[in-house]
């Protein structure tokens, strides 16, 4: 891969990633806003007052899977060079978890149906039941996805460390941000009334590689060896 296409290829990620940050923003605010806990009737009444924002919701968590997709391409694009097997399995551990995703969000049209159709549900203590049910199926679904949000950071962090076109204190982060997801899983496994989400802390090594790569792109070792190495110009 040439200087100026490596350039373009990870502006191009990096675009991406910071496409796909609010679109999962806006998500997760609407369900932080609308679900109250296990308050079934607070919940119903807030999404009831507002529901076509809580499908917007739904709307731009698929977007951002979508969108991810592409990232996760072009970041393979870009590091392939660096090494070939752990840009491979970096590619298959962040496509794993999209369907994960996209299943999951059946909970949120399941909800939408019950506060909707009045005929799934026969009375009002089954209808919070239900509510209820698939509004925490939705969550550990959202923790399953945790694991492969975080496994796929491993191989990024450790080809960007190893690639000598980025920093190396990115790499770390990164590996620090898979770790974030990964403890997260666990706590809400075992520890599910701790309010602790490392993730609202470590994500910041994967907004740093965007800024990055927008910002600043790639400078590949070759190139940069080349630059020092060539002679000043001639004064006239």
């Amino acid at each position: 891969m040439s200087g100026s296409t490596a350039s373009r290829t990870a502006r191009l990620a990096g675009a991406l990633y910071l496409l796909m940050m609010p679109f999962a923003a806006f998500t997760l605010y609407v369900r932080d806003s609308k679900i109250i806990g296990n308050d079934p009737a607070a919940t119903a009444t807030n999404i009831l007052a507002a529901p076509n924002l809580f499908r917007a919701s739904i709307v731009t968590w698929l977007t951002a899977q979508v969108i991810s997709i592409f990232l996760v391409v072009q970041l393979y694009k870009l590091l392939k060079p660096v090494n070939a097997s752990q840009a491979l399995l970096m590619l298959a551990l962040a496509l794993a978890g999209v369907p994960v995703v996209f299943a999951n969000e059946s909970h949120s049209f399941a909800v939408l149906m019950l506060l909707h159709d009045p005929l799934i549900s026969s009375g009002v203590e089954q209808l919070a039941s239900s509510l209820i049910l698939h509004l925490q199926l939705h969550e550990r679904g959202i923790m399953v996805a945790h694991i492969f949000w975080g496994l796929w950071l491993f191989p990024l962090g450790w080809l960007v460390f190893r690639s000598g076109f980025l920093p190396r204190w990115l790499g770390i982060l990164l590996l620090i941000a898979g770790f974030g997801y990964l403890v997260d899983f666990f706590t809400a496994m075992f520890m599910p009334d701790s309010r602790i989400v490392l993730t609202s802390f470590t994500f910041i090594g994967e907004l740093l590689l965007a800024l990055w790569l927008v910002i600043l792109g790639v400078k590949l070792p070759q190139e940069a060896a080349a630059a020092s190495s060539r002679p000043p110009p001639t004064p006239i």
